[in-house]
């Protein structure tokens, strides 16, 4: 049986960043580019946010609802989904790698799943993100990523998890 999900993002480097997923039976460590999906970590933290709050459109078009969200990345020339499914009070992340940016639905694997409670799973995210806010500064986050901290989507994310 899987244990809590721990999640970790490593301070940028040189437009690149580690990422790894680890839950004690399945493990899961990357790293990933600021470019081409620049959006990427804000979009994930609009996610997360949208997941923690029972569903919702993370790119704020009103009227859409929806349970699974599905982010893209990559690591050049592989290509990533982050595939999100909230299902009750539970959450399913599965990670598909494709081998190259034509993300043929054919050739792409299951590299990393796990299903764990919303609130763990989202307090794991919470940690991670805490810790590169609290860094940014340090680490140079805006040189290093080569772009700006999504503190818009952090505060957004902070407030929505606050709440409960």
């Amino acid at each position: 049986m899987p244990e809590k999900l721990e999640v970790s993002f490593n301070s940028p480097q040189c437009g690149w960043m580690s990422i790894g997923f680890t839950d004690g039976v399945n493990e899961f460590h990357t790293t990933t580019a600021h470019a081409p999906h620049a959006a990427a970590l804000p979009e994930l933290m609009r996610i997360l946010t949208a997941l923690a709050n029972k569903g919702g459109n993370p790119n704020d078009r009103e009227g859409v609802i929806s349970s699974e969200y599905v982010l893209r990345w990559n690591r050049d020339p592989e290509e990533y989904d982050f595939r999100f499914v909230r299902s009750g009070e539970n959450v399913l992340i599965e990670i598909y790698q494709y081998p190259t940016e034509d993300r043929e639905s054919e050739e792409r694997e299951l590299v990393y799943s796990h299903t764990g409670p919303l609130k763990e799973t989202i307090d794991a995210f919470a940690v991670t993100f805490e810790q590169l806010y609290q860094d940014r500064d340090t680490d140079e986050f805006e040189f290093n990523w080569r772009q700006s901290f999504p503190l818009k989507e952090y505060e957004e994310f902070k407030e929505r998890i606050k709440r409960g």
